[in-house]
């Protein structure tokens, strides 16, 4: 049970009004988009889940989000790995087999990695929610997806909710920033429009 909130319980923490507003309108704006957005159903981040994972993150307890991490950003060396002594459903890296070569269409926020010489994003990890990359805990690695995409996309914000379209791997991938259970090789990226309502 996730309890009197809507969020999962790695993400409960108190957040200011105006990113609780952007939040909600940002999962509206996903979510409506599945009807505009192609031809494809929406994957759910769930779905990358084993359902014993997603039973474990249910009844997990309320994590302290008042690490020394907690100030960080993304870019620092570790900014994205779990701390120790977390749950063992939030350093999962469970996968749900038929998930693997799955073409699908899911919506999330990038987390930059690499880009080309005109700046564009080539190599970024997809989160389910904005500022996963600086929020502590990070989702665990079988709710990241690493996304290669050689056309590259010129990102201006990391709160921007994007579509990612291409076929899904089950891809053990760690570096400095963090570890994903998944990686996609998108066939195509966009920023989520006000027209996909």
């Amino acid at each position: 049970m996730l309890g009197d909130s809507a969020f999962p319980p790695y993400f409960e923490h108190p957040l200011p009004s105006t990113f609780m507003r952007r939040f909600l309108l940002t999962l509206l704006l996903l979510g409506s988009g599945l009807a505009h957005a192609g031809d494809l159903p929406e994957t759910d981040w769930l779905e990358l889940m084993p359902k014993s994972d997603q039973k474990a993150l249910e009844a997990m307890p309320e994590i302290d989000h008042n690490s020394p991490e907690a100030t960080g950003t993304f870019t620092e060396k570790g900014g994205m790995k779990q701390a120790k002594g977390l749950p063992a459903v939030m350093y999962s890296t469970k996968t749900v087999a038929s998930m693997n070569d799955k073409h699908i269409r899911i919506g999330g926020y990038p987390v930059p990695l690499e880009s080309d010489a005109k700046g564009r994003s080539t190599l970024f990890f997809l989160v389910p929610y904005p500022g996963a990359c600086i929020h502590v805990p990070p989702p665990p690695p079988n709710q990241l997806v690493l996304v290669r995409y050689p056309k590259g996309l010129k990102l201006d914000d990391i709160y921007t909710p994007l579509w990612v379209t291409g076929t899904l791997k089950i891809e053990k991938v760690s570096n400095d920033l963090a570890d994903a259970a998944y990686a996609l090789e998108a066939d195509k990226v966009r920023v989520v429009q006000e027209s996909d309502l």
